[in-house]
């Protein structure tokens, strides 16, 4: 796996999350693909920052030589990387062997949602399929077709939520748009079949291109208008009428 690099609007989320939601000292989980490569991309010039991941590939690789991951603020396994399991290129297992800074853990102790609670500013980076207005969050499926597992997403947002410090940050990023269809990913509703993965209960943060929806403790109504400042420019006003449709009032902040 070397990983396509991320494209225009990926590296705009990566700016979106890195420059408003990351914080020095934080404590980091990156899923896998082109958004949280942009992601790590973004955060060349923070301090500090720990990973405590399921995975992780290979852009941690230029963050720990350029000093940005140290991990010396974690309050778990101070000074070391806790992963489950990697995926990246010969460079990332040559960094990794015999690397006294890494631990590779069994997934029941990294993905534990008590364990990943206490690191400090536990902030949750995971990618999805669709959302809809209302903050459901569909990661593993397209429709009634299975397109990947969800990995510890479940457990990961969670965990960030329940942050014993209480300045965790669970988040979803996704691109506006199917970048090959210019279907909208911010659906007025869900495809038939397809399996949510974070519950509009669970929903804290959603990044696109365009922005960032805070969506925890806000009502349907408030959560579609936020949704559709972070839409795609093309599909705001048949989102706003489909919002109409479903919720019988206007979203409004």
């Amino acid at each position: 796996h070397t990983g396509k690099p991320p494209s225009e609007a990926e590296t705009q989320i990566g700016k979106n999350i890195g420059e408003n939601l990351v914080e020095d000292g934080a404590t980091l989980q990156l899923g896998i693909g082109s958004i949280p490569d942009a992601v790590l991309s973004a955060l060349s010039n923070h301090k500090d920052l720990g990973i405590h991941s399921e995975m992780f590939a290979g852009g941690v690789i230029d963050l720990v030589k350029k000093g940005a991951i140290t991990n010396n603020n974690k309050t778990l396994h101070k000074g070391k990387i806790i992963s489950s399991f990697l995926i990246g290129p010969k460079e990332l297992y040559d960094f990794v062997d015999n690397n006294p800074f890494i631990e590779m853990k069994v997934v029941d102790y990294t993905n534990n949602r008590t364990i990943i609670a206490q690191h400090p500013k536990m902030t949750a980076i995971n990618s999805c399929i669709e959302v809809d207005l209302t903050g459901q969050v569909v990661s593993d499926s397209i429709g009634t077709r299975m397109f990947s597992g969800f990995g510890g997403q479940v457990d990961f947002i969670r965990g960030a939520a329940e942050g014993f410090d209480g300045k965790g940050k669970p988040i979803i990023a996704l691109q506006s748009i199917n970048p090959k269809t210019k279907d909208t990913k911010i659906v007025p509703i869900i495809k038939p079949g397809a399996g949510v993965v974070t519950t509009r209960g669970h929903v804290h943060y959603v990044v696109t291109e365009y922005g960032i929806a805070q969506l925890f403790g806000k009502t349907l109504r408030q959560r579609a208008y936020a949704l559709i400042q972070i839409a795609h420019p093309d599909h705001r006003q048949a989102l706003e009428k489909a919002a109409f449709e479903r919720l019988k009032v206007m979203p409004s902040p």
